[in-house]
C-alpha cells in the first residue's frame, strides 16, 4: 500500500475511508492530514465532511449527489501531490496547572518512572506535540510527540467522570480533553482552555494538524483564566514556531 494506492473502504452508502496503512505512523498521519487539506481546498461535488485519523481519512458525501466511485476518483486525482505539501501548521501555547486536584495521577505516574513530579512536568511541557486527530468527544485532541520516558499504560480502573480540560497520558499518547467524560488516561494536569464551545465562533479552536506546546502556570492563575475561557475567550495563544517556550 502506497500514497498513490491506498485502500478505499466503503462505509455505508454515504462515506468512504481512505486507508494509508494499518499502523500508527507519523508519515501516514501526515498523508491523512494533507489529503484532508487538499479536499477542503478543492471539494468535489457532494462532499459533506472529512475526518482525519492517525492513518486514514473518512470522507462523508451526499449519496443523492455523488457515489463511492466518484469520490474515489476525486481522491486519486489529488494523491500525487500529497508528498510535496508545504503547509505550515498553526502552533498553540496552552496553559496548564499540573498536579494536585488538577492532575490527580501526577505523583503516581512520576513514581512509576522513577521521577519527581517536577521532572514529569518539565519533560511534558518541553515537547512540541502534533494534533494527530480529534475524536472520542468533540474537540478531544490526540497528541503525538510525547517524550517516550513518560509513556504510561492506561489505568486498569477507568474513571466514570474526568473534568473538561484534563491533560493526560495514555500509552505513548498525550491528550487535551474537551468536555467532561469517562477516561482511563492518567491525569497530570488541567487547562482552562475550552477547545469545544458550540455557541462560540469558531466552535473548535485547535484542530487536527495543529501543533501544541504546554506552559505550566500557577494554581492561583486558574480562576481568572477559567472565567475568561467560560466567556468564550480562546485562552490558548497562537505563537510563532520559533517562539515555542520563550
Amino acid at each position: 500500500m502506497t500514497v498513490t494506492d491506498p485502500a478505499f473502504l466503503p462505509c455505508g452508502d454515504a462515506a468512504l475511508s481512505v486507508e494509508f496503512g494499518r499502523v500508527v505512523d507519523p508519515r501516514l498521519n501526515a498523508l491523512a492530514l494533507d489529503l484532508d487539506a487538499a479536499l477542503t481546498a478543492a471539494p468535489p461535488e457532494g462532499l459533506l465532511e472529512t475526518v482525519p485519523t492517525y492513518r486514514a481519512l473518512l470522507v462523508h458525501f451526499d449519496p443523492l449527489i455523488t457515489d463511492h466511485e466518484e469520490i474515489e476518483r476525486a481522491v486519486r486525482d489529488l494523491l500525487g501531490d500529497l508528498e510535496t505539501s508545504t503547509k505550515t501548521p498553526r502552533r498553540w501555547r496552552v496553559p496548564v496547572v499540573y498536579g494536585g486536584e488538577y492532575g490527580v495521577d501526577l505523583e503516581d505516574l512520576a513514581k512509576a518512572h522513577g521521577l519527581t513530579p517536577d521532572e514529569v512536568v518539565t519533560r511534558h511541557s518541553a515537547g512540541v506535540y502534533t494534533v494527530a486527530m480529534l475524536g472520542f468527544t468533540p474537540g478531544f485532541c490526540y497528541l503525538a510527540g510525547l517524550d517516550p520516558s513518560l509513556a504510561t499504560p492506561r489505568r486498569t480502573d477507568p474513571r466514570e467522570v474526568t473534568p473538561a480540560g484534563t491533560i493526560a497520558i495514555g500509552g505513548d499518547q498525550a491528550n487535551i480533553a474537551s468536555i467532561e467524560a469517562p477516561s482511563g488516561w492518567n491525569l497530570i494536569g488541567r487547562t482552562p482552555l475550552r477547545n469545544f464551545m458550540p455557541a462560540r465562533e469558531p466552535a473548535f479552536l485547535i484542530d487536527a494538524g495543529d501543533e501544541v506546546v504546554f506552559e505550566a502556570i500557577a494554581e492561583d492563575a486558574w480562576a481568572a483564566l477559567d472565567e475568561a475561557a467560560a466567556a468564550g475567550e480562546w485562552i490558548a495563544e497562537e505563537i510563532a514556531r520559533e517562539d515555542t517556550h520563550g
